[in-house]
């Protein structure tokens, strides 16, 4: 099965403010109809590189059988690392970067690897409000569980 995922996270740009995160799903069945799930939700004190993270983790999370996944994202932090290769480097080096710097948010790396198990998935960047409207629909998503404060079912901390 082919699904395309969107993801977006607002963090508001505050790491003690609110932090939301959307995600659409969108695939067609073996009858031929299309189908649409929207995720939203969100969680205090973090970055927005972590929304992004957890929009792609929660979108790959939903999948209960092996699909080929093409997952857009406005957020180059998550599509580079995987585009270029970044991520590969990170585990050969135990997770460090450059001169021995640590990696940010290992945690949440990991369990992005964990969810693209088994699945085919594709990292494509788009550049963020692109006028697509399922991406625009996750800035939406995303946008209003910043807002509204809501926290996710996993708070991940720092």
């Amino acid at each position: 099965m082919k699904v395309t995922i969107y993801t977006d996270g607002a963090a508001r740009g505050n790491p003690d403010g609110p932090g939301g995160y959307g995600t659409i799903l969108s695939y067609i069945d073996s009858t031929g109809v299309e189908h649409i799930r929207e995720y939203s939700g969100g969680y205090k004190k973090t970055t927005n590189n972590r929304m992004e993270l957890m929009a792609a983790i929660v979108g790959l999370e939903a999948l209960t059988k092996p699909c080929m996944v093409t997952l857009y994202s406005d957020s180059q932090y998550v599509v580079k690392a995987f585009n270029e290769h970044w991520i590969d480097g990170w585990i050969k080096k135990g997770w460090k970067r450059g001169k021995n710097e640590p990696v940010k948010n290992v945690d949440l790396w990991k369990r992005l690897l964990a969810a693209m198990n088994p699945h085919e998935v594709t990292f494509c960047w788009v550049k963020g409000h692109d006028g697509h409207p399922q991406n625009e629909r996750c800035d939406v998503l995303a946008t209003t569980a910043a807002d509204g404060g809501d926290l996710a079912d996993d708070v991940i901390g720092e």
